[in-house]
């Protein structure tokens, strides 16, 4: 047993039921590995663990963490494919805010040398996401237009950068504060305070994707602004956690998303995405995503960067309006 720090939500409820407290934890199993974590970050997952409306989650007390990169310390019988000392980036769900952290080693991504990992630690998560969702679930191509609930967040600002690197045109909604920014970054930003969106969507003839992080309430708008052929595609359900109001069900929620398709002769699709790590596309989209940062291809915007001990700041940053990107936890470095 090794002796650890650790995030623990003690209870479901507001940033108040955030600890960070001393642990242990257990040597690597047959098939695992130990990594002395180096980031993780704060994401709408986490949020909705500490709030309790996660879906199937595990009681308090837990560990949250959906994604790490750090060093491998050691590794458990039969793992054989990472040597000590080498930097590896894994989408752990849980235990990720903590000094240590044991994971499968068939889930672990080498971050190439010369990677920064805080940028690396980013893409594990969100870049996952909105990669897999424009390019598996959408199939998003150039000259198209989508429609991006959220531009200025980790998902929405990766959907942003992968759909103009791809040749798409690229609506959304963000605080009008944000504007000139995401102008400058190629995308057509509307204030997500009013509905003006829906009409200048429609009057344009539609958009060809709808990516919607928000949930029941937005459903109905998305749908209408899609022309035939195109696909709303709904993900992280987050409006409750970034405005602390209640969250409806998930049953309710994705019957209406998918009760959409019974009107075939519409030409419409909709979908909900939850990303795997157990994919066969996971660990070579995360790759590749690599790869895109190493060239310069993309660039990683980070919203704020705090250390483990600050994790309730990090939670309360996360429901902010200011700045855009990515919530940094800096655990060992």
């Amino acid at each position: 047993m090794a002796k650890i720090k650790k995030v623990v939500i003690t209870a479901f409820g507001d940033e108040s039921k955030l600890a960070v407290v001393g642990g242990d934890i257990a040597a690597p199993g047959n098939g695992e590995v130990q990594i002395q974590v180096e980031y993780t970050i704060v994401a709408g997952s986490d949020v909705n663990m500490r709030r309790g409306t996660y879906p199937l989650q595990r009681k308090p007390p837990l560990t949250p963490g959906y994604s790490i990169v750090g060093k491998v310390l050691s590794n458990g019988p039969g793992s054989t494919h990472f040597s000590v000392g080498d930097r590896v980036a894994c989408l752990s769900k849980y235990d990720g805010q903590a000094e240590l952290i044991n994971q499968p080693e068939r889930y672990l991504v080498a971050v190439p040398e010369g990677l920064d990992p805080k940028l690396a630690v980013a893409l594990v998560l969100d870049w996952v996401t909105a990669y897999q969702m424009l390019h598996h679930v959408a199939h998003v191509k150039s000259g198209q237009r989508i429609f991006v609930h959220g531009l200025s967040g980790g998902v929405g600002g990766a959907l942003l950068a992968l759909a103009r690197v791809g040749g798409a045109e690229v609506w959304g909604t963000a605080s009008p504060t944000k504007h000139p920014a995401l102008r400058a970054l190629g995308a057509v930003p509307f204030d997500y305070s009013n509905k003006q969106w829906i009409g200048e969507a429609q009057t344009r003839g539609g958009v060809d994707a709808v990516f919607d992080a928000l949930g029941y309430q937005s459903f109905d708008e998305s749908y209408s602004i899609l022309r035939r052929g195109g696909i709303l595609v709904g993900y992280g359900m987050n409006l409750p956690d970034l405005t602390k109001s209640h969250r409806s069900p998930q049953l309710p929620v994705l019957l209406k998303l998918f009760a959409r398709n019974l009107a075939f002769w519409s030409g419409k699709r909709t979908t909900f995405f939850g990303l795997r790590r157990s994919s066969k596309n996971y660990i070579p989209d995360l790759e590749q995503l690599f790869d895109l940062l190493l060239s310069n291809k993309i660039a990683v915007p980070i919203k704020a960067t705090f250390k483990l001990d600050d994790i309730q700041a990090a939670h309360r940053e996360y429901a902010s309006s200011q700045g855009t990107g990515t919530i940094i936890i800096e655990v060992q470095t």
